[in-house]
């Protein structure tokens, strides 16, 4: 797993159940993560954590200085572990991702978190455009239900939407299991 770095992306406690912005399945998605997560520094991945904060007092969730910001106990960063804030959707946008990933010589990013059809996707596409390799784990990913023109798409079926659309753009999917035992 030479120039592997595993990204968690959003895990924060405002997607969880009684948070302000609760995701579909959540907690079965941080259970999943947090043995991810526990594999990749068993195997000496390194871990990269993106916490997305608005900027605005008045922003509908992922409000700084408040709980529902905080990145969720299950994948709680190490103190020797990188933590990137973002302001928006994409985690390269205005941040140091790139030149981080860069400076380490990673080149196959795992990732993870939240959401599927937001920030995972934005995140995603960035990468692949830029030339890294990224395996999607589905399992660790969160989505949520989507109404357009009094169309209802529950969550499960927007997230199987977006893994084929990333899966197509050229990343890999591999579940959690099958990607527990490949570092066997």
């Amino acid at each position: 797993m030479k120039n592997t770095v595993l990204i968690i992306i959003d895990l924060q406690n405002d997607y969880y159940p009684n948070g302000k912005f609760p995701l579909f399945n959540m907690n079965s998605v941080g259970k999943s993560s947090m043995k991810i997560l526990a594999a990749a520094r068993q195997h000496h991945i390194p871990v990269i954590h993106i916490q997305h904060q608005f900027p605005m007092k008045d922003a509908p969730f992922f409000v700084q200085h408040t709980e529902g910001v905080k990145i969720n106990k299950d994948v709680k960063p190490l103190d020797n572990e990188i933590c990137i804030t973002k302001n928006y959707p994409n985690a390269f946008k205005g941040t140091e991702l790139k030149s981080v990933l860069d400076r380490h010589n990673y080149k196959n990013l795992i990732v993870i978190g939240a959401m599927s059809q937001m920030c995972v996707d934005a995140t995603v596409r960035t990468a692949l455009d830029y030339g890294y390799q990224v395996t999607l784990i589905p399992d660790c990913i969160a989505s949520k239900e989507i109404t357009f023109n009094d169309v209802e798409v529950p969550a499960p079926k927007v997230h199987a939407a977006m893994l084929w659309i990333l899966s197509f753009a050229g990343a890999k999917i591999m579940p959690k299991d099958e990607f527990l035992a490949h570092l066997s």
